[in-house]
Formats: structure tokens, sequence, C-alpha cells
């Protein structure tokens, strides 16, 4: 076809005049009769649109790439990934991966994000042997698995997914943080031998009972909040200790936290707590979350007097609270505070 010529319009109807039919002489009283000659006429056929062609984006990655991020992309495979002999960095969140595949090349990578997924097994990781750095929140694994090679690795994260049991992590001799929060754990075990281990996250389990963290000499962060504890305990061991939540539990008393002398911050909001105690050898203690208890004697605020660092504090919805001088009695009696609940003080 010439470059000026117009396409017929055979096979556009939208753009085609349809002309009325004309009615003869007998029929000019009679407009049933052109209604009939109408509805014998059928409509011209119209060509189906084509039908839509399922397209794959086609990334192009530079050989000698250190980082790569696929975020986000859609992906349901990993695969074609062997050329990248000098990867470390390896980021494929929100994706639609089901299998961990594909690595076995990547002998040099040293993060790995999985986060968002569909992934039901850990799997396929021991080619994986400088790894440092395993985020698998957000997928669907009901067990811990497949990390016997990955000696080198110092953060795991496993939140949001559905574990029942921790297991298979205490051979990770320089393993710094474990996060498993929200899942299905019941009980604290099997850390044993996680010497280096400094942050453990612990919230939104079904856990009822401190336990079995002695050996966890060097951590600094515990979390454990929106679990079934009822007793603060067995935490003597962790002198190092800097950060340590426990809200959302079924606490009564303040407790067993003689050895916590490093703390600088206590959360210990939504309990069961009526009266502030056994936290005045806390000399570095800066912020302290107590609200939604049942405090209810200003004697407790008079206690906190020899905490000289305390800069935030939470208290609302405590009896106490609803003492109309409550900001001004508070600053009064604790001249470090900046802040009291989320309000900053002026």
């Amino acid at each position: 076809m010439a470059d000026n010529q117009e396409a017929p319009a055979a096979n556009a109807p939208d753009s085609t005049v349809k002309e009325e039919p004309k009615a003869s002489a007998d029929s000019t009283n009679e407009p049933g009769k052109v209604v009939e000659e109408m509805a014998e006429s059928p409509p011209p056929q119209q060509t189906p649109p084509p039908a839509e062609e399922e397209c794959n984006e086609i990334i192009i990655v530079n050989e000698h790439t250190t980082e790569l991020d696929l975020n986000h992309g859609r992906i349901g495979k990993i695969e074609n990934l062997e050329p990248l002999k000098n990867l470390e960095r390896l980021y494929l969140r929100w994706n639609l991966i089901k299998k961990i595949e594909g690595l076995s090349t990547l002998s040099t990578l040293v993060e790995l994000e999985l986060y968002d997924n569909q992934i039901v097994i850990m799997e396929n990781l021991d080619g994986l042997v400088n790894l440092e750095m395993l985020d698998l929140s957000f997928n669907r694994i009901k067990e811990i698995t497949g990390l016997d090679k990955l000696l080198k690795l110092k953060k795991l994260f496993l939140s949001s997914n559905k574990i029942t049991e921790i297991k298979n992590v205490n051979h990770l001799p320089e393993l710094e943080l474990l996060e498993l929060g929200d899942n299905r754990l019941r009980e604290i075990k099997n850390l044993e031998g996680l010497k280096t281990l400094k942050q453990l996250y612990l919230g939104k389990n079904k856990i009822s009972k401190i336990q079995n963290l002695e050996e966890l000499t060097e951590l600094e962060v515990l979390v454990l909040q929106s679990n079934r504890i009822t007793q603060i305990e067995n935490l003597d061991e962790l002198r190092n200790l800097e950060q340590l939540y426990i809200s959302e539990n079924g606490i009564s008393v303040i407790e067993n936290l003689g050895n916590q002398m490093k703390l600088t911050t206590l959360d210990l909001a939504v309990n069961r707590i009526t009266v502030i105690e056994n936290v005045r050898h806390m000399a570095d203690l800066e912020e302290l979350w107590l609200n939604d208890n049942q405090i209810t004697d200003w004697s407790s605020i008079d206690y906190l007097k020899n905490n000289t660092k305390i800069a935030t504090i939470y208290l609302e919805r405590n009896p106490l609270a609803a003492d109309p001088a409550y900001r001004r009695k508070l600053k009064l009696t604790l001249p470090s505070l900046q802040q009291i609940d989320a309000t900053l003080c002026r």
C-alpha cells in the first residue's frame, strides 16, 4: 500500500454513515412497513478487537553490577541470574515468588530480601555462603529450615509468617539479629549458642513465659510485646540489656530486673501495673512507658526522682492521669522530662 493511500473503512462500522431506508409511495401512510424493512437488513458485522498478548518486561542488567533492585515487579520466578558473578545485594520485595530457586551461583551475595512474597519453604540457600542478611518476612513459611551453610549470617528476618517453633538457628555463630515477630510461637527455646545475638524480636506471638535466654549474654534489645506473659523473670544473665519491650501482656508487678543496670528504655504499657517500683537502680533510664495501666498514687512518681535521666514518660490512661494538674506535677517532680505522653514539654 502506498504511503499516502488511505486504508478502506469497510471494517470500521463506527465511521460508516448508515442511510435510512426510503418509504415507497404505497407506504406513505404505513409507517410499520418501513420498520419491517429495516428489521430485515442485518447490521454490519464488526471485526473483533485483537486479543491482548501477554508481555513480560525484559530487564537488562550489567553483568558486573553489585546491587539489583527488583522490588514490586510482579515477578513469579527467580531465574536468569547466573551471569551476575559480582552481585552482593538482591532485593525482590513485593513480588509473586513461590519458591526460592535460581540462586546457587550467587556465592558473592551478602544481602537477600524476599519480603512479602508467597514462599512456603526455606530451601536452596546452601550456595549463599557469604550471606549476612536474609529477609523472608511476610511469606507463608511454617518451619525454619535451609540455614545449615549460612554461617556468616548476621541478620535473619522471619516476621509475619506461620512459624510455630524456634529451631535450626543456634548453629549460626555470627547471628546478631533474629526477628520472629507475628508468628505462632508458644515457647522461647533452642537459642543456646547464640553468643553474638544482640537483638531478639518475639512480639505478637503466644508466648506465656520468659525463659531459655541465659546464654544470650550480649543481648541489648528484647521485644516481647503482645504475648501472654504474666511475670518478668529469668533475665538475670542479660546484663547488657538496653531496651526491654513487654507491653500488651498481663504483668502486674515490676520485678526481677535487678541486673538490668544499662536499661535506657523500659516499655510496660498496657499491662496491670499499679505501682512503679524496682527501677531506681537504672541510672541510664531515659524512656519509661507505662500508659494504660492502673497506677493511682503519686508516690510512684516520687519514687522516680533518683532516675535523673528520664526524658520521656507515658502515663496516659492511668487513674493518676485524670488529675487536672497531671502534667504540671510530673514536670515539677521530674525536671529532666522532655516529653509527657505524646506531647513535648515546654
